[in-house]
């Protein structure tokens, strides 16, 4: 990589962490009594109480790419959630940092920039606890370097089961090398995401499918699980392949599910994966075959119009179906970005709320905020009431299907797979 690409690829990862904070009402202050995160990973500290944080929250998303207008999002609805709690945790008070854990280069997370930014927060005293990641490749990067030093992390948006279940081989031990848990989430995985695609699938009358997966470890994780579902339900999977994503044509491919006889297609992965691309030498071979994405393509601002008229799949309730604390979400966030928010954006708020509750019942303890994670109970939250169980995974498990129409995704149907399909 040339020198000047790698300072270009600097000065555009500072302006997007910057741009988390531009479009909020507050002000990135001066913070004396912590050690910010530096400008390289990371945007300003964000910090609208009284006097100075004593300590630092930071997120880990991917911000350059298709998919930035959804994280960036995602990102202020995590400065939402503090500012409604006052910026404080108890008694503790709390700065926030937008930090990127992607490169111009890829386009989205890259695992050197995953291990850097956890090595900076490992490192730094002033951070209690971290809110990420939105890929479940760059958690499998960063869980284990904060679990050498006690440090809890939070995602609003990994689903790959082998972070917390027995899944690939050695997972998931493998993350935890203390022995000790330190990760623990607010969205279902895909042991439930894929059966519920596969039951949205069969729904719709369609007996051949075709299954396609990134080659990454979520991608290839959901459509696993798709593929085995969608058996059970006694449809026929007639292909199961990975794609390339530097690919520049997919016509070859195209060409051979058409020849397959699928009537749909399940792309296990994330859009900005050249799935726009891939979307479009499908359709332009099959313009009838029936496109079924998980939440790796939530955002439509990615997917582009070829993606209309898809299903895609999101964890949780719609934010139409939000009520109580979820619905002041939907509303006093939707008035301040001016749209309805994207699903992952109310995880986004209650993750950073889960972390919150977590400081407070650890007395600003690394290890015990790490620790208080595990069996903690929300009422009332953004999402409902639920419980965070000592794996670290969420007791709520509804997939809610959606279709793209335009720049919306509207909500079709929320289901629930049976325990048949999921185990």
């Amino acid at each position: 990589m040339s020198r000047r690409f790698s300072l270009l690829a600097l000065v555009g990862a500072v302006v997007v962490v910057a741009a988390v904070t531009a479009g909020y009402t507050g002000s990135a202050r001066s913070a004396t009594s912590v050690t910010a995160l530096p400008s390289s990973s990371c945007g300003p500290i964000v910090y609208k109480g009284s006097g100075t944080p004593d300590f630092i929250i930071p997120s880990d998303l991917p911000l350059q790419g298709a998919i930035r207008h959804q994280t960036v999002q995602i990102s202020r609805a995590m400065i939402w959630a503090l500012a409604e709690q006052g910026w404080k945790a108890g008694p503790y008070k709390i700065g926030y940092q937008s930090c990127d854990d992607s490169t111009a280069q890829t386009g989205g997370w890259d695992t050197g920039k995953c291990a850097t930014n956890a090595r900076l927060y490992a490192s730094n005293k002033s951070v209690i606890g971290v809110i990420g990641t939105f890929n479940s490749g760059c958690a499998k990067i960063i869980v284990p370097i904060l679990n050498r030093v006690q440090l809890g992390m939070v995602s609003p948006a990994n689903t790959n089961p082998g972070l917390t279940k027995k899944w690939d081989p050695g997972e998931p031990n493998k993350y935890y090398p203390t022995g000790t848990r330190n990760y623990a989430r607010v969205v279902a995985t895909d042991d439930i995401q894929g059966p519920a695609d596969a039951m949205w699938t069969q729904s719709l009358g369609i007996k051949k499918v075709f299954v396609l997966n990134d080659k990454q470890t979520y991608g290839f994780g959901v459509a696993t699980t798709y593929q085995a579902a969608a058996k059970k339900l006694g449809l026929t999977v007639v292909g199961f392949q990975g794609w390339d994503a530097k690919q520049s044509s997919y016509e070859a491919l195209a060409n051979s599910i058409k020849a397959s006889g699928a009537q749909a297609v399940f792309l296990g992965g994330i859009a900005c994966n050249n799935g726009a691309k891939l979307m479009q030498d499908i359709k332009a071979v099959n313009p009838k075959i029936v496109l079924q994405m998980p939440d790796g393509f939530s955002d439509p601002g990615a997917n582009g119009a070829v993606a209309n008229g898809a299903f895609i799949s999101v964890a949780g309730m719609p934010p139409s179906g939000l009520t109580g604390a979820g619905a002041t979400f939907i509303s006093s966030f939707g008035k301040q970005i001016g749209t309805t928010p994207n699903p992952y954006a109310a995880y986004g708020a209650q993750a950073m709320l889960v972390m919150l509750q977590a400081v407070a019942r650890g007395g600003g303890d690394r290890a015990k905020t790490t620790a208080g994670l595990f069996g903690l109970h929300i009422t009332n939250g953004i999402l409902g009431n639920f419980t965070i169980n000592a794996t670290g995974d969420t007791d709520l498990q509804p997939i809610t299907i959606y279709k793209q129409a335009g720049k919306n995704l509207n909500p079709i149907k929320t289901l629930v797979p049976t325990a048949s399909l999921t185990g």
